[in-house]
């Protein structure tokens, strides 16, 4: 994960969330705000900031259990955060990345999952965080060329993933 620093020319600055080194992304990559991704319910799509704040709500603020727990103890723990999530679109791997992601941005503080006010998009963007692992498939890239469904929803405006290459 990444907290985007200053726009460039030609793309941004970000920072690491684990080591704090820089890297420079061009725009040209795909890079997934977290504020555009939403889980599969059996009704809806559910923002990752509503699932963020739930997991911090059973969790009294704490991190969240491992990501590299068994299959069945992250599925059941899942199960508890949103119970009516999509079992046959929402893998295993979405779930340890949606764990990994609460945790990681848990232990740096960043864990302000209300709406944010809304602002402008471009600084919106410069004060976000990114991650170089895939985003769930239950999410939607946005840099991707595609033609998808959309899967708005606001997480902490602080949130970007980056698509690895």
């Amino acid at each position: 994960m990444y907290r985007l620093l200053s726009q460039t020319r030609t793309g941004f600055v970000a920072e690491s969330l684990l080591d704090n080194k820089k890297i420079s992304v061009n725009l040209r990559h795909n890079v997934s705000l977290l504020s555009e991704i939403a889980v599969y319910t059996l009704t809806e799509e559910v923002p990752l900031r509503e699932v963020f704040k739930k997991i911090k709500e059973k969790e009294n603020g704490g991190p969240a259990l491992s990501h590299k727990e068994s299959k069945e103890k992250l599925e059941e723990y899942f199960f508890e955060i949103l119970p009516d999530y999509d079992e046959d679109r929402v893998y295993v791997s979405d779930i340890k990345k949606i764990i990994q992601w609460y945790n990681i941005l848990q232990q740096n503080n960043i864990d302000n999952f209300e709406e944010p006010v809304a602002e402008d998009k471009e600084a919106e963007a410069l004060k976000a965080a990114a991650t170089k692992s895939t985003a769930p498939k239950a999410a939607v890239t946005k840099a991707a060329p595609k033609a998808s469904s959309s899967k708005k929803g606001t997480t902490p405006k602080h949130t970007v993933a980056r698509k690895a290459q």
